[in-house]
């Protein structure tokens, strides 16, 4: 079964601008996004590049660079590699109705196999993006249920409120603009 048939299903994409899923298999660096989303429900989606498809977390609270938060990602369907650079307006009505921003974005890496990880149910990597950067985990609690978690390294603080960060890194304009298709 093609990994992206639950995200092809899940959309009419005569209604939404959200790119249609298809599997990218190029090599070289793997690439990471966080999508600020304000949906029914305010959230981040944390999205891992993997043979082919965006790996994909619903992170309620989003991402803190604070080693004793825990927060709650939770998978959700694989996404077509072209949706890390989705940013606008899903239509209400249409399946994640609401604003997409691109939050962050740049490369990740792992000292394993990501896969295997994943399947084991703890993943530890490293992030270079232009907001968060260094070592985090996602560790599997149940169903599917896991936890972000920031390793204590270099980046690691507790002074830092992700709230204060609400540009986009891709077109600098805020939640706001993007929902009312504001140009810069």
């Amino acid at each position: 079964m093609n990994k992206l048939n639950i995200y092809n299903k899940k959309r009419d994409f005569s209604k939404t601008k959200e790119p249609k899923g298809n599997i990218d298999k190029k090599k070289g660096m793997l690439s990471f996004v966080v999508q600020h989303h304000l949906a029914r429900k305010d959230h981040y989606d944390l999205r891992l590049e993997l043979a082919g498809t965006l790996k994909s977390w619903a992170v309620p609270k989003g991402p803190s660079y604070n080693p004793q938060d825990k927060r709650l990602a939770i998978l959700v369907e694989d996404h077509p590699i072209s949706y890390r650079s989705f940013e606008g307006t899903i239509p209400k009505g249409e399946y994640g109705g609401g604003t997409v921003m691109v939050w962050d974005k740049g490369t990740w890496s792992s000292d394993g196999a990501a896969k295997d990880s994943l399947k084991k149910g703890m993943l530890k990597f490293t992030l270079k993006g232009k907001k968060l950067t260094g070592d985090w985990a996602l560790v599997h609690m149940k169903e599917d249920n896991w936890l972000l978690i920031k390793e204590k390294d270099q980046f690691s603080t507790d002074k830092i409120d992700i709230s204060k960060y609400d540009v986009s890194v891709k077109t600098g304009r805020t939640m706001d603009e993007i929902a009312r298709n504001v140009k810069k």
